[in-house]
């Protein structure tokens, strides 16, 4: 009897975590089971078309930098038919490997996730839009204005927690 308690009380949370992230049932061609997804303003990308998206992001940025392919796959310790494999999106991507890459490009791993997936940022395209011109924008200033802005948004976020308010303002 504990047991079936357990799991109606699992499925239960698991049921409100879906609702609370607005979740959809959908399916991955690399996995037989149905997996759960977040769609973005203009539909539900495919996972081939995020590592499409990732894999143009990072020929851009490589590109940005002045940089062949040949280039940096050395300077990530890869052969440049490995490393092209990626830009192709034809291999997965490591997180390891996308943080690397970040490092030698000079490049936030969040913009490059931004371009691929810009519905985990906000529920519309202005929302996810704002949000990372916000993340880039702090990303560009000096450490003394970073700790002041952080100040700041811990008092406003007490504020809100002090009013009832009980949205996560850092959302």
């Amino acid at each position: 009897m504990r047991d079936v308690w357990i799991k109606w009380n699992m499925s239960k949370n698991l049921d409100s975590h879906i609702e609370e992230l607005g979740l959809v049932k959908t399916t991955d061609p690399e996995n037989e089971k149905p997996v759960f997804r977040r769609q973005g303003p203009n539909g539900m990308s495919t996972f081939e078309e995020l590592d499409a998206k990732l894999g143009e992001e990072l020929r851009k940025s490589r590109q940005e930098k002045g940089l062949s392919r040949a280039d940096l796959a050395t300077l990530v310790g890869l052969s440049e038919q490995v490393y092209g494999r990626y830009e192709r999106s034809s291999s997965k991507m490591q997180v390891s490997r996308l943080i690397h890459l970040s490092e030698i490009l000079g490049v936030s791993p969040l913009g490059m996730l931004f371009a691929a997936a810009p519905h985990i940022w906000g529920k519309t395209q202005e929302e996810s839009e704002a949000r990372f011109r916000m993340m880039k924008m702090l990303d560009e200033m000096p450490a003394q204005t970073m700790s002041s802005i952080a100040a700041l948004l811990q008092a406003v976020a007490g504020l809100q927690d002090s009013t009832g308010d009980t949205k996560n303002p850092v959302e």
